[in-house]
This record gives structure tokens, C-alpha cells and sequence, in this order.
């Protein structure tokens, strides 16, 4: 019998390493989220520029429409918010920035421009698309949610009314997507104007 305590031999290779599960963010919101940089309002094309922090990465994916990993580009939502043309959002430059941090990264695309908070809201479709894609991304059990981030608001902005509701919408939106994805602790990331 072979002593456990001893080091394989030099003619065995060492085993694989663990592979890293995919550190997966919910991308949601409206049309900043989605990607309007380098879109042309008037002629409603992309420019196709790319900034350097926005390239793509081998260790970056995106989910697709249809519910199938694939290398992340810009832009992220074209598929998704396919109401506009969509251009570069924050989304790319977020995965790089933490990659090398977390590992691999993978996007879940969901951000549609245009919208209120109310739209949003539990038992709407942008709100159950929301649910129901963030879910696919982690049933075949090789990665984790991390984390949601949020640009949205300019769309409750028009009336008083809007403004005043919107914090409250807010933590309820917050709270449905902890229950419903099993997260109590979801981190939200959520972008402010002031």
C-alpha cells in the first residue's frame, strides 16, 4: 500500500486545475444600460467604435436571447432591447475592470431603454424576462450570480409623482429579485445622476 503522505511521482502529471465558476451580473435597467454610446439619433446607426476598455475578453460571455453562452461584444444588448440600435454601455467596461479580480465574468443582458421602474415591477414582462434569463444562467451549475447592476431612472423623472415613487419602487424591485432568485444578499449596484 502507498503511503498517502508521500508526493506522486515525477511521472504522473499533476491534476487539472479546478476550473473557475463563472462570476455572472445581471445587466438591467434602460437605454444607458443597454448602450447608446456611438449611436447616431438621427440616422439611428451604431459607429462601431469600441473603446479600448470596452474590447472583448476570452474570460468575458454574454447570454444570449436565446438562453446560450457566447463571447461578449459590443454591443451587449442587440439582441435584446431590439426596439433601438443599440451601441457601447457600461457593461464591457465593468468586465474588464473585474476579471482579473473574479475570474471569469459572464453577462446577463437584460436592459431596455425607455422604461420606467414600473415596467419593472414583479408580474411585468421586463421584470419576469429579468427573473427567468438570470435563472437560466446558473442551471448548468458552472457559475454563480454575483451581483445586478442597475442604470435606470431618467424615465421617472417626468413628473413629480414618478420622482417621489421612485425610491420605494426601488426597494421593492430590490427585494422581489433577492426572493425570487433565492439571493437574500444580492449585491445591487446601481448607478446615480444628480
Amino acid at each position: 500500500m502507498e503511503n498517502q503522505n508521500t508526493p506522486p511521482s515525477e511521472s504522473e502529471p499533476p491534476p487539472p486545475p479546478t476550473p473557475q465558476k463563472k462570476q455572472i451580473f445581471i445587466l438591467s435597467g434602460q437605454s444607458n444600460m443597454a448602450g447608446r454610446g456611438g449611436v447616431d439619433r438621427w440616422h439611428g446607426q451604431w459607429d462601431g467604435v469600441v473603446p479600448a476598455e470596452c474590447q472583448p475578453h476570452p474570460t468575458i460571455l454574454r447570454l444570449s436571447a436565446d438562453l446560450h453562452w457566447e463571447a461578449a461584444h459590443e454591443p451587449l444588448h442587440f439582441d435584446i432591447d431590439t426596439r433601438k440600435v443599440c451601441g457601447v454601455g457600461p457593461g464591457m467596461s465593468f468586465s474588464n475592470a473585474v476579471r482579473e479580480r473574479v475570474g471569469p465574468v459572464a453577462l446577463v443582458p437584460c436592459a431596455v431603454g425607455g422604461t420606467a421602474i414600473k415596467e419593472w415591477a414583479r408580474g411585468q414582462h421586463l421584470y419576469e424576462n429579468m427573473v427567468r434569463r438570470a435563472k437560466a444562467s446558473v442551471a448548468d451549475g458552472e457559475g454563480e450570480i454575483m451581483g445586478l447592476l442597475w442604470y435606470q431612472g431618467e424615465s421617472d423623472t417626468s413628473t413629480l409623482h414618478d420622482a417621489e415613487a421612485y425610491q420605494l419602487n426601488m426597494e421593492t424591485l430590490i427585494h422581489n429579485v433577492r426572493l425570487d432568485l433565492s439571493l437574500p444578499y444580492l449585491p445591487i449596484i446601481q448607478v446615480w445622476l444628480s
